[in-house]
C-alpha cells in the first residue's frame, strides 16, 4: 500500500503538487503549504507526518525542496 499523501516532483516554475488520498490538494511552495493541505484534509499532526514514510511519499526530488532543479 502506498502512502496516502504524495508530494510530486518540483514543477519547472517551482512548487510541488500535493495529492492526498488520490485527490489534488494544491501546489505547495514550502512545508507550511503542505501542512495546511494536511490540516484541511482533517489529518492529525500535520508537521510530524512530513517525515513519516507511512504517511508521505516524496516523488521526483529531495524531501522539503520545492524549487525546480
Amino acid at each position: 500500500m502506498s502512502a496516502p499523501i504524495v508530494i510530486h516532483r518540483p514543477s519547472p516554475s517551482g512548487g510541488r503538487r500535493v495529492t492526498i488520498r488520490d485527490q489534488i490538494a494544491g501546489l505547495a511552495h514550502d512545508d507550511r503549504d503542505v501542512e495546511e493541505f494536511i490540516r484541511r484534509a482533517g489529518l492529525p499532526d500535520a508537521g510530524r507526518l512530513l517525515d513519516d514514510p507511512d504517511w508521505v511519499e516524496w516523488r521526483g526530488g529531495r524531501a522539503h525542496q520545492y524549487q525546480a532543479a
